[in-house]
């Protein structure tokens, strides 16, 4: 249920043009101060993931891991990525909770199986 919102509000912001998808793209946006977050998918290459978190770290922007593969993610905003930038503040907001709450929910069930 929550990765379909996350794909749902993805797709919206993509179409609303509030989102730079890849890497450079996201450096390129990072760069110019108009990034609000930055969003990664779960199957993230680990070098990839340790230079999208040093750039974010240096412009002091969140990043938030995805309960989304690049191809759950591609099916969302029409491109197969691994990083996307969300430039709106609210979407970011949105994202961002949605985020927290499958990290949430995934520890819950993790200590039920416990």
């Amino acid at each position: 249920m929550l990765s379909q919102k996350l794909r749902g509000i993805l797709s919206i912001c993509r179409k609303a043009g509030k989102m730079e998808i890849g890497f450079a793209l996201m450096k390129e946006a990072l760069s110019t101060g108009r990034v609000r977050s930055v969003v990664t998918t779960s199957d993230i290459s680990p070098k990839t993931m340790k230079e999208v978190q040093f750039y974010c770290q240096k412009a002091n922007v969140p990043v938030c891991s995805l309960p989304l593969t690049m191809e759950d993610l591609g099916g969302a905003i029409g491109r197969k990525a691994a990083v996307a930038a969300i430039l709106d503040a609210g979407f970011s907001d949105r994202i961002s909770q949605l985020c927290s709450e499958a990290q949430t929910g995934a520890a819950k069930q993790s200590e039920q199986e416990v």
